[in-house]
């Protein structure tokens, strides 16, 4: 028995959620890591795959990858289902649900999207009501398609053997998607959300996007820390979307989750409430964040954050 797991990474790093899938499937069978990418991105990233626990790293590469989107993945995941039918588990992002979406119609397989967890017996767990329940699951053909949440289990690099077998891609075809040009956005230096091991979040207690500045960012900046924010302050444009935490944003499950503001709605407890210590901070004592946090303080933010910050700055000033 084996498995397919569509490795994350950018050429010449794994993103850290690629640890966590092959963790999650390592139950379903032997792990075979698939690398779509340029050529030598799979040679590159081997060693940590065999490190993570990937027994085999098929090299799926093709000259102008970088050009393509979405059906390299989909083409190379095709290949290998239609050849040696075995489960598929990928990244349950934007892209990644995507690829399970072409996939499945393709292969005739079944998909379970966002899962928690995957057991032996090839069913899947979803959290469902903002995590009031657990479903479990189990999707139909040959190649079962699994997206795993982010964060959603814990990375336990177990040594494999790594061999890298090379897996030619198909030359694009009108169908494909190509990229003209490309422009990355200027971000600020911080961890990515779904991977950070503490998250300062807004909420509505902000009051402006000069409130989100001032309160979220420059603590989280204090911190080390990634900025996350409620679907209310996005919509009025306080945060930028990816900020987004919650049922139609981010799922989050940090060390450290600081909320600043923020009611408690179940749309966005939804995407944080199973991380390590809630730190909640609101004026009204009655709002439901209180429920779930491990520390509640009813305080001002305007008033509390930036005694805070300073407190912090104080601390780490002494420690140099």
């Amino acid at each position: 028995m084996h498995v397919y797991v569509l490795a994350e990474h950018t050429g010449s790093e794994l993103s850290p959620i690629t640890g966590e899938l092959i963790t999650a499937a390592r139950g379903l069978g032997v792990v075979s890591a698939v690398v779509v990418g340029k050529p030598g991105d799979a040679d590159a990233l081997a060693p940590e795959l065999a490190a993570l626990g990937a027994a085999q790293v098929i090299d799926a590469s093709a000259e102008d990858y970088v050009e393509r989107l979405i059906l390299p993945e989909v083409d190379a995941l095709q290949a290998l289902g239609a050849a040696n039918p075995a489960p598929i588990v990928i990244a349950a992002t934007v892209t990644g649900n995507e690829i399970a979406g072409r996939l499945a119609a393709r292969l005739g397989s079944g998909v379970l999207a966002n899962v928690v967890g995957i057991e032996d017996n090839r069913t899947a767990h979803h959290e469902i009501f903002g995590g009031s329940y657990t479903t479990t699951a189990v999707a139909g053909g040959e190649c079962p398609i699994y997206t795993l949440r982010p964060g959603s289990v814990k990375a336990e690099p177990q040594e494999a053997a790594g061999e890298v077998a090379p897996m030619p891609l198909p030359a694009a075809t009108e169908r494909d998607v190509r990229v003209i040009s490309f422009t990355p956005k200027v971000r600020a230096d911080r961890p990515e959300l779904t991977q950070a091991s503490t998250v300062v979040s807004g909420g509505r207690g902000v009051g402006s996007a000069e409130g989100y500045k001032e309160y979220v960012e420059q603590l989280a900046d204090v911190l080390g820390a990634a900025t996350g924010s409620t679907r209310d302050i996005v919509d009025l444009g306080y945060a930028d979307p990816e900020t987004q935490v919650g049922q139609t944003g981010a799922t989050v499950a940090p060390d450290l989750y600081i909320a600043l503001g923020i009611s408690g709605a179940i749309q966005h407890t939804s995407g944080m409430q199973t991380s390590g210590t809630i730190v909640a901070v609101n004026q009204d004592r009655d709002e439901p964040i209180f429920s779930i946090a491990d520390i509640g303080v009813v305080a001002d933010i305007e008033e509390f954050v930036p005694e805070l910050i300073k407190a912090l700055e104080a601390q780490s000033n002494n420690a140099q």
